[in-house]
Parts: structure tokens; C-alpha cells; sequence
């Protein structure tokens, strides 16, 4: 079992940047894929980003693509998102999830975090 705790958000300006922070804790994490989705307010869980624990192979959703950096640090076990320039339309409550699989679909993911809320002004 993974848990996941999420940091890092907080208030932004239009451009700015953020970088979110999810650690992991748990006996393994190889095998599994970290995926960070975001929640907007009465929306459901949409997934930007994974990267594969082992490889570090990384993949985003084009809303994002060119503007986040998804990474990962083994050594102190936490999975990183990097946001640059940021958008009004990125606030959301930002949750990193583990999983077996690449997937954009949360219930491919059993370990969630309690996410950490990202509020963009224009």
C-alpha cells in the first residue's frame, strides 16, 4: 500500500509558477505509475501528468504540455510538478495519485493523496 501526501500549492499570479510536491511513503514504489489530476470545483477528476516510478518515463495531457514538468526523486521519494506559466483556467485542487498503469482514468488508481489546493489570478 502507498500513501501519498501532496504540498506546495498556494496562490499564483497569471504566469507565474508553482511547483507541487507529492510524497510517497510505503514499502515499494516499483512497478507503480504517479499521476497528478486536478479537481476543479463541481468537476471531476482530470488527469495532466504521470511518470513511471522505475523508468521515469513521463507523460502529460496537451492542456498542459510545454507548461508542466512532472519529475521524480528516489532517493527522497517524492514525485515533483512544476508549473509554469500559469492559467486562470489551471485553479483547481491539485491530488497525486499511484497506480499500476499509465491511465487517465481515476479509478486505474488505487492510493490517493488529500490534494492541495492551486488558485491562479488573472
Amino acid at each position: 500500500q502507498v500513501q501519498l501526501s501532496e504540498s506546495g500549492g498556494g496562490l499564483a499570479q497569471a504566469g507565474g509558477s508553482l511547483r507541487l510536491s507529492c510524497a510517497l511513503s510505503g514499502p515499494t514504489f516499483s512497478g507503480y505509475v504517479v499521476g497528478w489530476f486536478r479537481q476543479a470545483p463541481e468537476k471531476g477528476r482530470a488527469f495532466v501528468s504521470g511518470i513511471f516510478w522505475d523508468s521515469g518515463g513521463t507523460y502529460y495531457v496537451d492542456a498542459v504540455k510545454g507548461r508542466f514538468t512532472i519529475s521524480r526523486d528516489k532517493a527522497k521519494n517524492t514525485v515533483y510538478l512544476r508549473m509554469d506559466s500559469l492559467k486562470p483556467e489551471d485553479t483547481a485542487a491539485y491530488i497525486c495519485a499511484a497506480g499500476r498503469s499509465l491511465s487517465s482514468r481515476p479509478i486505474d488508481y488505487g492510493n490517493w493523496g488529500q490534494g492541495t489546493q492551486v488558485t491562479v489570478s488573472s
